[in-house]
């Protein structure tokens, strides 16, 4: 097994791109001290490649990782993006690759936190919300490691809870 230091970050990256972007910020700042190193810099993945390619590279990351990062917003239980059968080389008729590859229909998220567990690194929960809504949590890490809201609501306004998170992340 490699030697784990990285940090291991999945999102919905299209709806909840405001959560991801705000961890990085609180890692790259000098005022917050959020330190971790972003498995993602490891490898690179570009949406045109197939999905198999492009888990085995988050395979890569995710062995790299000591700890994996699950940002939970509305539609991450939900999302189907990374299943073979929405690849142009799957057969639906046979059900097989045409081009000879296993077939896997998780979704990039799920296949990303089967991998945490089976990896038995620590699993940090932040939810894109003021509080904690297991329903949208991936049945896989919905009762495993810790579970955080990442904003707090105050005075009628909603904040990012930086305290909690760094928290959750250093535990």
């Amino acid at each position: 097994m490699a030697y784990r230091t990285r940090t291991y970050i999945a999102a919905d990256w299209t709806g909840d791109s405001d959560a991801v972007e705000k961890l990085h910020q609180w890692n790259d700042s000098k005022f917050w001290s959020l330190s971790f190193t972003d498995a993602h810099d490891l490898t690179q993945s570009y949406d045109t490649s197939l999905p198999c390619s492009i888990k085995r590279s988050l395979k890569e990351r995710m062995d790299a990782s000591k700890t994996f990062v699950l940002i939970v917003g509305e539609k991450t239980n939900t999302l189907t993006k990374g299943k073979c059968s929405l690849c142009g080389s799957y057969n639906s008729w046979t059900g097989s690759c045409a081009r000879g590859h296993y077939i896997d229909n998780r979704s990039y998220i799920n296949f990303e936190c089967e991998k945490a567990v089976e990896a038995g690194i620590k699993i940090v929960v932040l939810y894109n919300y003021a509080n904690i809504y297991r329903d949208k949590c991936p049945e896989s890490v919905r009762y495993k490691g810790t579970h955080v809201p990442m904003r707090y609501y105050k005075n009628g306004i909603y904040y990012w809870d930086y305290e909690a998170v760094k928290n959750a992340l250093s535990d």
